[in-house]
């Protein structure tokens, strides 16, 4: 047996023979870090879906419809600038103070500018203060979602069990679908019992106040979670060595990882935005289906969705995490060309089957990454790199590709290049991940990235 195995067999002490954590222990850890991930995602998706059904006529009511819903895409993008951002702080503070304060702190920062965005003024009240409103407060919420996702996966990653990892990291993944699923069936409720009238005068409020009671139970749950093990012991020992700022040792010796990440995330997060995303516009505006159509296809493909991560974590922990990824991504490109052709039917149960298999293929990226990215770092720069891989890709990736694919399809009149579009994501994701080490098995107690993992046969 290896020397990488025999450390992760043992990586934290209190496990004993290593068999894995108590299970009220990782129990109540994966609950905290999933019902936390999947408010703060519920308040970022929630977003979204404003800014595709009602923020381009409350906001930028003087433009053309597609030239609104680019306008208040912009101000989604814009978002995605602060990720990165909130990733150096949140990374740099949560590799030395601990990835629970900072949890703690970015759930209250999330919630509290999601709920401020249900008292702003339109612009027929208060004219281009409104934007300008919205606009920072989407800065705020990125920043906090920036700080957000390394810490849910890197407390249950070092919580749980070595052989169980990919398994036990994929449910605050799940928070994406969860959340997402929470803030499209509460707009398909209201948009359902309201009149267009209503919902465009008062209702569109109610989903971004009902996140101050989210709020309130997340921090309940989430402050009664224990710090991670594997680094409070590494915590220690940088303390006794005088190590340096985490952020000086990502970029200096870890560049080659955050690059690898970036790329993974390619393929996974403009898939994700043009299935959840620009399929409102698309059915909307030039299918000129229901509104209700295109969330409640994205809400059925979000509950599979949900379902389905923790098989793809649970099946990565036996094949590997790269060929599982790399299934993902290949899938998703070839699903993007099918995708455009279902929703071109205009049958409702195409169309949900579109955005559903669309999900799924991208669950098999989904759920192994916090797992593959948390194996990527050592442990005293874990937080901060995988948190600047995976959100500087956001800008690049999701922030712009509901507006990419917005404006391809204004400039083209078509979906193809959209399509390509996908598939030209999904091609560097390839790359990346093909020229990634395996990380299956590896120690996440060692402070230095470890020697790729020998391939094993399954």
């Amino acid at each position: 047996m290896s020397k990488d195995n025999n450390t992760a067999r043992s990586e934290n002490p209190a496990r004993g023979n290593g068999s894995g954590p108590p299970g009220r222990t990782i129990l109540r850890v994966v609950g905290a870090s999933l019902i936390g991930t999947t408010i703060e995602w519920y308040d970022f998706f929630l977003y979204t879906s404003a800014a595709a059904l009602v923020f381009n006529k409350l906001f930028f009511p003087n433009a053309d419809p597609l030239t609104g819903t680019l306008l208040s895409f912009a101000t989604y993008a814009i978002g995605f600038l602060a990720r990165p951002l909130g990733g150096l702080v949140f990374g740099h503070f949560g590799d030395r103070v601990g990835r629970k304060k900072l949890l703690v702190f970015s759930l209250l920062l999330m919630g509290g500018s999601t709920f401020a965005m249900g008292l702003l003024p339109t612009y027929a009240t208060a004219g281009v203060a409104a934007p300008l409103l919205l606009t920072a407060l989407r800065l705020v919420q990125g920043f906090a979602l920036g700080g957000e996702w390394g810490g849910a996966v890197l407390i249950v990653s070092e919580h749980g069990d070595p052989a169980r990892r990919g398994f036990w990291a994929s449910w605050p993944q799940c928070g994406a679908p969860g959340g997402n699923l929470l803030a499209t069936a509460v707009l398909a409720v209201l948009s359902g019992v309201q009149s267009d009238a209503t919902f465009f005068s008062w209702g569109w409020r109610i989903p971004f106040l009902l996140s101050g009671l989210l709020v309130a139970v997340g921090l309940w749950i989430r402050l009664a979670v224990s710090e991670s093990p594997v680094f409070l012991a590494a915590a220690r020992g940088a303390e006794r060595s005088g190590e340096r700022a985490p952020i000086v040792r990502v970029l200096r010796d870890h560049w080659r990882e955050v690059l690898v990440a970036m790329g993974a995330r390619m393929a996974e997060n403009v898939s994700y935005y043009v299935i959840t995303a620009f399929i409102l516009v698309y059915l909307t505006g030039p299918l000129h289906l229901a509104k209700s159509v295109g969330l409640q296809a994205v809400l059925i493909g979000s509950a599979v969705h949900f379902v389905t991560i923790p098989l793809w974590g649970a099946l990565s922990d036996r094949l590997g995490r790269r060929v599982v990824y790399l299934f993902g991504a290949v899938g998703v490109g070839v699903w993007g060309f099918v995708f455009f052709q279902l929703l071109n039917t205009k049958s409702y149960w195409l169309i949900v089957l579109a955005a559903t298999v669309g999900l799924v293929l991208h669950g098999a990226m989904y759920g192994p990454q916090a797992a593959f990215f948390s194996e990527l770092f050592g442990t005293r720069v874990r937080y901060s790199g995988a948190s600047i891989g995976y959100q500087l890709a956001s800008i690049l990736a999701g922030g712009l590709a509901p507006l990419i694919a917005t404006a391809l399809l204004k400039a083209y009149g078509g979906t193809l290049p959209v399509s390509l579009y996908v598939a030209g994501m999904c091609v560097l994701t390839v790359v990346a991940v093909s020229l990634s080490r395996e990380t299956r098995g590896t120690s996440l107690t060692e402070t230095r990235v470890p020697a790729p993992a020998q391939p094993t046969t399954v």
